[in-house]
């Protein structure tokens, strides 16, 4: 009797399954079954026979995939007519394929770390690795050897517990699967919706999503499964749970803390220690948050605020000097003077009065 190929196929992905184990199982069943070597022998002519994707062996739960498409989709605006491109990016997990799609407006930073997080969302679990090309938004310097992520994106990879490794630059055998993926997005939903007409993204990613959705519950020719069937199968529980709070995007910038103990982060000015004073600095912005890190140590935070080319400042990240000089005002210095007596009183009203500016007069007062 011929061993099920496609279901062997599909236990081979499963982690610490070999094919010895699995021949030894097959014995079991049919004790006069081939012998070991022959076993091995047709099952590699059988996967020889399969798609360069299908025979790369994936252990589930291991890597999830990531490119985008070389494909764009029209979006209407439907106001003023104008066609915008919206861009498509694709992930799909090794050992199940089962692929994940989406519509964003460009390919960068903030739209390439948002897809991942809904991807993840979609898949229902985190993969150890995050495979991706080296993508100008992802990798900050394409290395054979030691490649280097971008902060934010090593920071989203660190929240859900995964590891982004880049693909190996001019390597697209490392991303094989993720290329696949793309070119059946391409033709599976692209292709079908090329003639329609959308007017905003929500109603090209719902588009989206009902043909992504009859992919990934589509029967392959090959292992007589779905993607979905096998995610089920052999994927879902390999696969990590994901955090209990969702990931807020948060953009790195490296800064230098300038003379006057601020940084400088879309033309507005933030102080931090001025024991830091032209020391390099990392800077965590959110929509509402600034945070400013030295050597791993968060040393000041704010709330975020507009490009108003203004400062805001702590007091205590100022010198003491600074600090003494920045609390003087003509009502303090009133205060102080009230405090000491009626006469001194009248002394600093006079001074302060007699100035054509009122900061001219407080060293004498």
């Amino acid at each position: 009797t011929q061993p099920d190929w496609p279901a062997i196929h599909r236990e081979l992905r499963r982690p610490g399954v070999t094919l010895s184990l699995l021949w030894e199982e097959y014995r079991a069943v049919h004790p006069e079954g081939y012998g070991y070597s022959r076993f091995c022998d047709l099952y590699r002519r059988w996967s020889g026979r399969l798609t360069p994707v299908m025979r790369q062996h994936h252990v589930a739960g291991e890597r999830m995939f990531v490119d985008y498409a070389g494909t764009t989709l029209e979006v209407i605006d439907g106001a003023t007519g104008e066609v915008r491109q919206a861009q498509l990016f694709v992930a799909a997990l090794g050992a199940s394929n089962l692929t994940y799609a989406e519509a964003s407006w460009s390919q960068g930073l903030s739209d390439w770390i948002g897809s991942h997080c809904r991807a993840l969302g979609y898949f229902g679990g985190v993969p150890a690795q995050v495979v991706s090309d080296n993508l100008k938004s992802g990798v900050t310097k394409a290395c054979f050897y030691e490649p280097a992520v971008n902060r934010t994106y090593a920071d989203m990879a660190a929240h859900y517990g995964t590891a982004v490794v880049p693909a190996r630059p001019r390597k697209p055998r490392d991303k094989a699967k993720v290329e696949v993926a793309v070119q059946i997005v391409d033709r599976w939903i692209a292709a079908r919706l090329r003639n329609q007409r959308f007017f905003s993204l929500a109603d090209l990613n719902a588009a989206i999503r009902l043909l992504l959705d009859r992919l990934n519950d589509r029967i392959t020719r090959h292992l007589g499964a779905s993607r979905r069937d096998l995610f089920e199968q052999i994927e879902r529980s390999a696969l990590r749970p994901l955090p209990a709070e969702p990931y807020v995007f948060s953009e790195w910038k490296q800064c230098t803390v300038g003379l006057d103990y601020h940084v400088e982060v879309d033309k507005h000015y933030y102080s931090a220690p001025h024991s830091l004073l032209r020391e390099k600095v990392w800077v965590r912005l959110t929509a509402q948050t600034v945070e400013v890190f030295h050597h791993g140590k968060r040393v000041a935070a704010h709330a975020r605020t507009s490009s108003n080319r203004r400062h805001t400042t702590v007091a205590d990240h100022m010198p003491a000097s600074h600090r003494r000089y920045s609390e003087w005002s003509p009502e303090r210095l009133k205060s102080w003077a009230a405090k000491i007596g009626p006469n001194t009183a009248t002394l600093v009203a006079v001074i302060l009065r007699d100035r054509s500016h009122p900061e001219q007069g407080f060293r004498s007062c």
